[in-house]
């Protein structure tokens, strides 16, 4: 296609999409006065929109893509599974890649975690898990145990009970009147500790809080769900070493349920192939999506212990049995490609490779700790979050009218990478195959993106770009 074609196409596109389309956590105000970028194809970890121009994918596609775009082992898995069956109802049935998948899920999982109940997407999961918890005390004899912890700024999916236990009110205020109530700790944000403190004593501070809070309501509380090492959509807060063993203990000391919310964190993004891993914790219940397919479809899956399952096991007549599930659950499409995903993690060493890679990425974000408005930077595995501040001195936040991410994000797309960011946070969150050399030329536009917006006019010093743009 000529570039007149080009043009005509995207002018086409572009007055459809403003026409047509509604964008998800996107104001459309602001979005249509602008010109969308339109993704046509993609390739590797590069984007490519209609007009032919290709951008780094910094974000994973939203946190989910782990070996690129356009795989040849995804594409003829899901290519050879179409030539047998798209798709067949999982109630009261089952299907052969769905077997497969739930096998080797149990097979990676921590250890205890023994059963597979799959949806659509990281919400799906949690809501299932939610759902999962409170018919489990039901059929404990505990029906008291009702209630639901979480933590503050927590970020669980859009459904109205992973809203209930969400606790962003820019995503979530505005539902107030639909939720159900839960009790909220604090999450280890030590950067700007919620109870005043300074570290290294801040971190487990907040562990007295939630063992506080559990003598007093533990005897009402069904589950206590936790972001395990990354809070993600609060903008990239990491806990402490520890943290989650000590919060695992606390949940089995007052016999409330414990589940880990792995949607961004799971396979392999913070450097092991669950979160989990690195304090040694075993939720009862674990929520997994995003990089469970490869970035490819939308399948999730919640795993619980055995201790779960045989609560709801009984005669048909006893009404036990979990009465949830979606039209595309089990999806064969989604758990081939899984499967195939799986087994390149295998093929690859994918995991160990981001462990290493993480650290690459720590030395390279370092120098950034120096500028003026770079605040705090956050990372576990090829997860980041650089947090910007007007005033690094007294950590004084940018004004929400600033839009100082989105700004840096707009920059960084003009440099050729595709950013999106949490309010002040710049996240960057590349797919996890990308290698060395790919990853310091994305670093190389975060690293200008950020400096010439936030100390305009600057000339980015060569040290801190040594690749070259």
């Amino acid at each position: 296609m000529n570039g007149h074609q080009q043009t005509g196409s995207y002018q086409a596109l572009s007055e459809k999409s403003k026409k047509y389309l509604w964008n998800p956590f996107t104001q459309m105000q602001g979005y249509n006065e602008d010109q969308p970028l339109i993704i046509e194809s993609a390739q590797g970890v590069k984007l490519r929109d209609v007009t032919g121009r290709e951008y780094y994918d910094g974000v994973s596609s939203v946190w989910l893509n782990v070996h690129g775009h356009n795989v040849p082992e995804l594409n003829a898995a899901i290519t050879e599974q179409l030539g047998k069956i798209a798709h067949s109802t999982l109630l009261g049935m089952a299907n052969v890649p769905a077997i497969e998948l739930a096998e080797q899920l149990v097979g990676i999982a921590p250890p205890g975690l023994a059963k597979v109940f799959y949806s659509d997407s990281g919400a799906t999961s949690v809501e299932i898990a939610i759902k999962m918890a409170f018919q489990y005390w039901q059929h404990k004899g505990k029906p008291e145990k009702r209630s639901f912890l979480t933590m503050n700024n927590a970020y669980h999916g859009d459904t109205i009970g992973a809203v209930s236990v969400g606790a962003i009110d820019i995503y979530h205020k505005a539902y107030a009147s639909l939720l159900f109530p839960s009790y909220r700790v604090d999450y280890p944000y030590c950067y700007r500790c919620p109870l005043g403190q300074e570290l290294p004593h801040c971190a487990f501070a907040c562990l007295d809080q939630v063992e506080r809070l559990l003598q007093e309501k533990g005897p009402e509380i069904a589950a206590f769900l936790i972001e395990p090492v990354v809070q993600g959509a609060s903008g990239i807060i990491t806990m402490p070493e520890g943290f989650l063993k000590r919060l695992r203990e606390l949940c089995t000391a007052y016999e409330v349920l414990m589940i880990c919310d792995e949607v961004a964190t799971g396979f392999g993004r913070t450097g092991k192939m669950f979160a989990c891993e690195h304090d040694g914790v075993t939720p009862d219940l674990m929520c997994v999506a995003k990089g469970l397919t490869g970035g490819y479809l939308p399948v999730a899956a919640t795993l619980a212990t055995d201790e779960i399952y045989d609560a709801f096991l009984g005669g048909y007549e006893e009404k036990k049995t979990f009465f949830h599930g979606h039209s595309y659950t089990g999806n064969q499409l989604g758990c081939a490609v899984a499967l195939a995903n799986l087994e390149l993690f295998r093929e690859r060493g994918l995991v160990e490779d981001v462990a290493r890679k993480s650290e690459h990425l720590a030395a390279r974000l370092a120098p950034l700790r120096e500028r003026m408005h770079v605040g705090d930077i956050r990372q576990r595995g090829l997860m980041a979050g650089i947090e910007l501040v007007k005033d690094k001195a007294t950590k004084a936040e940018y004004d929400w009218s600033d839009k100082i991410g989105l700004v840096v994000s707009r920059r960084a797309c003009e440099l050729g990478m595709i950013l999106r960011p949490l309010g002040n946070v710049v996240v960057f969150m590349p797919p996890l195959a990308s290698t060395l050399e790919e990853l310091d030329e994305m670093i190389d536009i975060l690293l200008q993106a950020i400096l010439e917006v936030t100390e305009a006019g600057v000339k980015v010093r060569a040290e801190l770009l040594p690749h070259g743009l």
